[in-house]
């Protein structure tokens, strides 16, 4: 015990610059895992729209606290900006769904593989409503905290997802460029 005193614990394998090696077989898993949770985000997102859509009617849920159901129809981007670019919204969310895919490829380790799901799912959900659902290219919006504009499921898989990348892209060393001046 004085040894470990002296010394301080051997936080090198927690702290290491390097990423977890990635098995090969857990490797291909990785893009399946992706897969599932987008899948997953836009199967709830859609359902609570829909759910919401045949039985919330003009007048607010209250819940508990601040929180209630309002629905709401969002015809721009995040906080209803962008109002009336509809086509243009779309369309730079299919090529935001395109680049996320191709760069999930990449992803190494599950919580990277569950953050683009997250991401890919969300953009999906929200996409699903302007391109399949019949409101005018806008967005179902139903959660109101009545302090924060109102968001739906695939706006939290979205926002959630953000995070979880900038989280493990932080944790993640930069580019190998230790490794160049090293040299």
């Amino acid at each position: 015990m004085r040894g470990l005193q002296e010394r301080g614990p051997d936080l090198t394998p927690l702290i290491s610059a390097e990423p977890p090696a990635v098995s090969r077989r857990s490797g291909r898993l990785l893009p399946g895992l992706t897969a599932a949770v987008a899948v997953a985000v836009v199967a709830v997102d859609q359902a609570t729209k829909s759910v919401v859509l045949a039985k919330l009617g003009d007048d607010p849920v209250h819940l508990f606290w601040t929180l209630r159901l309002n629905l709401s129809f969002n015809r721009g981007v995040a906080f209803s900006q962008g109002q009336g670019l509809g086509p243009v919204i779309t369309v730079a969310a299919l090529l935001l769904v395109v680049a996320l895919v191709v760069m999930s490829r990449s992803a190494q380790g599950k919580l990277p593989a569950v953050a683009f799901g997250l991401l890919i799912g969300g953009a999906c959900g929200n996409l699903v409503d302007r391109l399949l659902r019949d409101h005018g290219g806008a967005v179902i919006d139903f959660i109101d905290l009545q302090w924060w504009p109102i968001f739906n499921v695939a706006d939290m898989a979205i926002t959630t997802g953000a995070a979880l990348v900038l989280l493990t892209g932080l944790r993640q060393p930069a580019g190998g460029a230790g490794r160049a001046e090293a040299a």
